[in-house]
């Protein structure tokens, strides 16, 4: 193509809005636009009330003082900006090192950190800007309502400060950081499910013969992050079938096949243009429509905790039950159709967009490659693989059953050949084959099973 499409506006806005999000520069940087703003305002409403007039509940100083106080002010909160920049450069780099470099976005895009950010370096703008309006004699009145309001952003932006560290504390520790990525999961599988509602499935109908379809390549390399339906049908003539060759979240080259259509329409150039406009293709990998993505960050977690440099199986017990829950919340829900019927005969086709199975396979292979020489872990991973073929069973997926009792299978043949003891190898089996959920902890029916759950709490 002679130039490269660009998305669709309201894709470009979501896009922005994202990349807002998971920016320490853009909130930080409305917030100083803010109190520069502040500073002018204030001044003029102290030039606007005479400044013999008294204010109740303001500062009453001199123009000396004032000029004292607004300097102390500026040069603390900009020495503690630096201080806060520091413990935000070094907590990514713990999170980095110890978890996975995937999880800094968690990091960077903490609303608290982003707004004490900002505030210190709006307060540092405030009082130099408000120095401006000092009288420049020793005894004049200082301005009452900025000096009021410069008092009252240094007190804030100290609590804030506090709590930021707190804050900070907190969401270094490994269960903060799972429990914030699931819950975030949690927030994509609804945000999926709420994409879908206006998808009509369609009939299963084969592609017609890829050579006689009109191909529409990549337009650059990348992670795709953004593929509506409604916008992709939409830009279709009529009668027309559109098969999507990749899934949100996958990484494309430029030129690869992205989509194809059959017929081809008569203006073939502005249907690729209009088609290739209704995929954004980012330079990383999102969270907004890739449920996958959340899974690989916990699997990430786990995988880093299992390395012989870390050596925390505790870490991996807690990202494989998060595992679970995100597992049992997907099984739950309808995935997307990957047959979306459109108005007057258009048709979206969606080959490669994931199946329960295949979340299923990218939670537990590589935790369940790497799990046999820790009992804890494998006695975790059996549970949850139990535990969610047991609501498998009770829910809409009895297919998924026999995937998960495979995994369990495969978990319990690499024990065996890692040369456990073989009474640790009877409680992991006793585990593993359980007749009911391991989670069920009801005392009056506790047996031998409830025994072997309690094992594995």
């Amino acid at each position: 193509m002679s130039r490269r499409p660009r998305p669709l506006p309201e894709l470009r806005i979501a896009a922005a809005f994202y990349r807002f999000r998971e920016s320490l520069f853009f909130l930080p940087a409305i917030i100083v636009l803010v109190g520069a703003g502040l500073a002018e305002a204030t001044a003029a409403l102290d030039q606007a009330l005479s400044s013999e007039r008294s204010i109740p509940l303001t500062l009453d100083i001199n123009s000396n003082a004032a000029t004292w106080l607004l300097s102390t002010v500026a040069g603390a909160t900009i020495t503690t900006a630096g201080v806060v920049f520091s413990l935000t450069v070094v907590s990514l780099q713990l999170a980095s090192s110890q978890f996975s470099p995937r999880v800094m976005r968690s990091f960077i895009r903490d609303r608290l950190s982003q707004v004490v950010i900002g505030l210190l370096i709006a307060t540092f703008v405030y009082s130099v800007l408000t120095l401006r309006h000092i009288s420049g004699e020793a005894t004049a009145p200082g301005p009452r309502i900025s000096l009021t309001v410069a008092v009252v952003l240094t007190v804030t932006t100290v609590l804030l400060i506090v709590a930021h560290l707190d804050h900070l504390a907190r969401g270094l520790q490994v269960g903060e950081v799972a429990r914030s990525i699931a819950g975030e999961g949690e927030q994509v599988i609804d945000a999926m499910v709420q994409g879908s509602l206006g998808e009509h499935p369609g009939p299963d109908v084969r592609s017609p013969d890829p050579r006689g379809g009109l191909l529409v390549p990549a337009p650059r390399d990348g992670w795709v992050t953004q593929a509506p339906s409604d916008r992709m049908l939409a830009a279709v003539p009529p009668g027309t079938t559109v098969r999507f060759e990749t899934r949100n979240g996958a990484y494309v080259h430029e030129g690869e096949p992205l989509v194809t259509l059959w017929p081809v329409p008569a203006d073939a150039e502005a249907a690729r243009d209009r088609l290739a406009a209704t995929v954004v293709v980012a330079n990383t990998r999102t969270m907004q429509e890739d449920v996958d993505f959340v899974i690989r960050q916990l699997v990430d977690i786990g995988l880093r905790a299992l390395s012989s440099a870390i050596n925390d199986p505790t870490t991996a017990v807690e990202v494989t039950l998060r595992l679970g829950s995100l597992l049992r919340k997907l099984f739950d829900t309808e995935l997307p159709p990957r047959t979306v019927a459109g108005a007057e005969g258009r048709v979206l086709l969606r080959p490669w967009d994931l199946s329960h199975d295949e979340y299923v396979a990218h939670a537990f292979d590589q935790l369940r490659q790497a799990a046999p020489s820790q009992s804890q872990v494998v006695a975790t991973l059996l549970r949850v693989l139990r535990m969610l073929a047991l609501h498998a069973e009770g829910s809409r997926r009895p297919e998924l059953v026999p995937v998960l009792q495979s995994h369990s299978d495969r978990l319990l043949d690499a024990v065996r050949q890692a040369g456990l003891h073989p009474e640790d190898l009877a409680r992991l089996e006793t585990i593993a084959h359980a007749p009911r959920d391991p989670a069920d902890h009801d005392a009056g029916g506790r047996g031998d099973d409830g025994a072997a759950g309690a094992q594995v709490r």
